[in-house]
């Protein structure tokens, strides 16, 4: 079991989210993974830095610690011959510590560049020609591809690592999962079903699989749950939702009937262990071997302190599948 702290890139600015990945790898995380985003969920969060550039900053001054980005969409508001290139460069300056996690898109990133946003049948089938494309490109030399979406026309990636990174694609159906299965190298999902992970290892995939667990640190659970329904209560809507509205301003209006006791079934708020144990066991018994902490209680170095002293032994004792330690 691997466990990874989330950067939560719409409530902090670069430089604090660097920062925050330099504690987390001194309190023990195996990796980082940031949101890719051009917006954030809610106004009030404040933040959305350029998600690459941080990750170039993170690998400079960390030595140990993964980075992952968690995800990008590489369709429309990127080309996939630009990420193949972001990519690779990650890779290199990182020394092989990094991973793609990719998915098809929200609209509140991808409606910005004024291309639209289609339709999930789309959004899959244009996913898959990206993927296509970005593994083309790593193999070397000038390539090009004609697709039904995306075209390339001779480009080549010059600096390329020795091995590419790992490719997690993000799914919460049987058609994203085949994607993952069949152009991916794992899976990435933020939902506790077992079934996202059935149907990836039904198709073939064999690969990690990338979970968030939602969490709020504070010293007592009203504290978190507060802080939790301030900036992050869009995590309860649902994927269809999430992936669907255009602003920070329509998350706003469709979370307005969110309560604190909704914070409090969804995340493991306060400062209990068993209660984040209890809530990460979701995950490891659908079958991820790779749990993201994603924290949003109103204090980050107090959870990763929490963590050091409190959960890492107690969550690398989970295992996928079954109810571990």
């Amino acid at each position: 079991m691997q466990i990874g702290y989330k950067l939560a890139a719409e409530a902090f600015g670069p430089a604090e989210l660097v920062r925050q990945a330099v504690r987390a790898e001194q309190a023990g995380f195996d990796f980082v993974e940031i949101s890719d985003h051009y917006h954030p969920w809610l106004d009030n969060q404040g933040h959305s830095p350029f998600a690459w550039t941080v990750l170039g900053a993170i690998a400079a001054k960390t030595e140990r610690i993964g980075l992952a980005t968690g995800v990008t969409c590489p369709t429309v508001r990127y080309h996939p011959a630009v990420i193949a290139q972001a990519a690779a460069t990650l890779a290199l300056v990182s020394d092989g510590r990094f991973v793609l996690g990719v998915g098809s898109g929200e609209r509140l990133n991808e409606h910005v560049v004024g291309r639209g946003f289609p339709d999930v049948r789309l959004r899959h089938e244009m996913l898959r020609e990206a993927l296509e494309i970005i593994r083309l490109l790593w193999r070397g030399g000038y390539r090009s591809y004609e697709g039904k979406h995306l075209r390339l026309e001779d480009a080549r990636v010059f600096d390329l690592p020795d091995e590419p990174p790992l490719i997690a694609v993000a799914a919460s159906g049987p058609p994203s999962a085949r994607i993952a299965a069949e152009l991916g190298d794992g899976l990435f999902a933020t939902e506790a079903k077992p079934e996202i992970v059935r149907h990836y290892r039904e198709a073939g995939g064999t690969g990690p699989g990338y979970a968030e667990v939602p969490t709020a640190w504070a010293p007592d659970e009203r504290t978190a749950a507060r802080a939790a329904l301030e900036t992050t209560r869009w995590a309860v809507t649902g994927w269809k939702v999430m992936s669907e509205l255009p602003n920070p301003v329509n998350f706003a209006a469709a979370t307005t009937t969110v309560r604190e006791e909704d914070m409090l079934e969804h995340f493991a708020c306060g400062s209990d262990p068993e209660r984040y144990v209890e809530t990460a066991r979701q995950f490891a018994d659908a079958g991820f071997d790779r749990l993201v902490l994603m924290n949003a209680g109103p204090d980050p170095d107090g959870f990763l302190d929490f963590y050091s002293s409190e959960l890492d032994g107690r969550l690398r004792g989970l295992e996928p599948g079954g109810s571990g330690s």
